[in-house]
């Protein structure tokens, strides 16, 4: 399946929810917020949320520090 990844054409066969995505990204859940077709999403949402052919993903890395 072919989604966009931060503006950038991917496939992602294999995965099937937010969650599964982040996993094979690697991605911990407290280091980034993840937005579904333009809606941020709370980590408790990321096993339920599907995906589908042409969706578009952001990945938003939280950054703390002064």
């Amino acid at each position: 399946m072919k989604v966009w990844i931060n503006g950038e054409p991917a496939e992602i066969d294999g995965a099937n929810n937010i969650a599964q995505l982040a996993a094979r990204y690697r991605l911990q859940p407290n280091t980034v917020l993840i937005e579904h077709n333009a809606t941020a999403l709370h980590q408790r949402e990321w096993e339920e949320r599907t995906l589908a052919e042409g969706d578009r993903i952001e990945f938003v890395r939280v950054v703390a520090g002064g």
